[in-house]
């Protein structure tokens, strides 16, 4: 979940509810063909506004097109404007023929009835982690397929670690961590920073706590939801962690994990090659109780919408299958980041790259937020907990109180 592609996913709901209705008005399948579907110009959206055509991933879409014998018309949009236009392009039969979306985002897209399940549009899903490919999956249909996942670890600065006389490898579990810290603030240098933001970047950063205890996203209010959020209160009590982290985006947190004085840092596979740079290393986050915690799935999915004619999936689909194939994912999508979403080629990552090791690991563990059929009720959650995180952070309320009333605000929103 790269900070350029942050969804607050919140505000969606609202636009998902206008359009939710409209699986009978928006562009309908004519079924009758088009002969001139196999040749022409497809268009295609994603939200990497920053790559233009000369790039690596430009030119990746141009040859996919070509390879499919046509023209592919690419525009790039910041995510929030892409689904706002996704949305509406869908209202008015007017969608793109492919459109690259963030993956919690799919749920609204499918629920408003825009984009085709796999089974239309004949994509296969076979060899996909399941735990990634799940954020596409609503109510039993899958719609479109991962780029692949990008997810969050803990980076750790050596030097300051070393001062402290702390092992990076002794940090297993909750506890551990904890009196690493400890030992870090004793020794004058800080201890974590992270992103604690009341946006979906600061539950994205929350959630492998709040899954890492154990708790349910359907039951915030639980006590094991209670004890993830007591963690981060008592490390800004304590002063291991800044109280920036308030209003820290994932960004700015990296900012501060640069300064060089931070044992830890949470942050994302997007910042690998600027923590080589400063020597950093990485640890997977660590489970209350020990192991990997389960951390959230971010990165995009290639999915086709809904087309009046029909005859064009055909085509579209050798587009994307170009697109997401094990080769361009591996060796020549490499700026994006990305772990690749099928274990075999995981492997053929981790031959070429030894150091995604931990990445790998992570992934693996990950979930996807709008997975266990939460879909768009994901997002109505998700505002709650990052409220919650909020408050529990500032000292407006207890983490138990503030836990009590994000679930009873969730109860009468999706009660509505």
């Amino acid at each position: 979940m790269r900070t350029k592609t942050v969804v607050r996913i919140g505000a969606l709901v609202a636009a998902a509810s206008v359009v939710a209705g409209l699986t009978g008005c928006s562009a309908q399948s004519s079924g009758s063909g088009s002969s001139d579907a196999a040749k022409g110009t497809y268009t295609f959206w994603d939200p990497y506004p920053q790559y233009d055509a000369s790039s690596d991933w430009g030119k990746l879409i141009a040859q996919c097109g070509k390879d499919a014998g046509v023209t592919v018309k690419r525009t790039g949009y910041d995510t929030s404007d892409l689904t706002n236009k996704a949305l509406l392009a869908g209202q008015q039969g007017k969608s793109p023929d492919v459109l690259l979306v963030d993956n919690p985002v799919v749920s609204t897209l499918a629920q408003a009835g825009i984009l085709t399940d796999t089974a239309t549009s004949g994509l296969e899903t076979g060899d996909i982690a399941q735990n990634i490919l799940g954020a596409g999956v609503v109510d039993g249909k899958t719609y479109g397929v991962p780029i692949g996942a990008n997810t969050l670890a803990l980076y750790y600065n050596p030097k300051v670690l070393q001062a402290a006389g702390v092992d990076p490898s002794s940090v297993k579990d909750w506890d551990s961590l904890t009196a690493a810290l400890a030992k870090v603030k004793a020794a004058g240098k800080k201890g974590i920073t992270f992103s604690g933001i009341n946006t979906e970047e600061g539950s994205f950063q929350f959630l492998p706590w709040f899954w890492g205890a154990d708790a349910d996203l359907t039951k915030l209010d639980s006590a094991k939801a209670e004890e993830a959020l007591k963690l981060w209160k008592g490390w800004i009590d304590e002063g291991y962690a800044p109280n920036s982290v308030i209003q820290n985006t994932q960004t700015t947190s990296w900012q501060e994990f640069q300064s060089g004085d931070f044992a830890f840092g949470e942050n994302g596979t997007w910042q690998k090659d600027a923590a080589k740079q400063m020597g950093a290393g990485v640890i997977t986050i660590p489970a209350k109780d020990g192991g990997a915690a389960p951390v959230p799935t971010g990165g995009e999915f290639f999915t086709i919408p809904v087309q009046q004619d029909d005859a064009r999936y055909a085509t579209t689909k050798k587009i994307v299958e170009c697109l997401s194939s094990g080769d361009n994912v591996v060796k020549t999508d490499n700026t994006l980041n990305y772990v690749a979403a099928s274990k075999d080629l995981q492997q053929q990552q981790l031959s070429g790259n030894a150091d995604l090791k931990t990445w790998v690991e992570a992934v693996g563990a990950a979930r996807a937020r709008t997975g266990d059929d939460l879909g768009v009720k994901y997002p109505v959650i998700s505002e709650q907990l990052w409220t919650a995180v909020q408050k529990a952070e500032s000292g407006s309320a207890s983490p138990s109180d503030a836990l009590q009333s994000a679930q009873q605000a969730v109860d009468e929103k999706l009660q509505k």
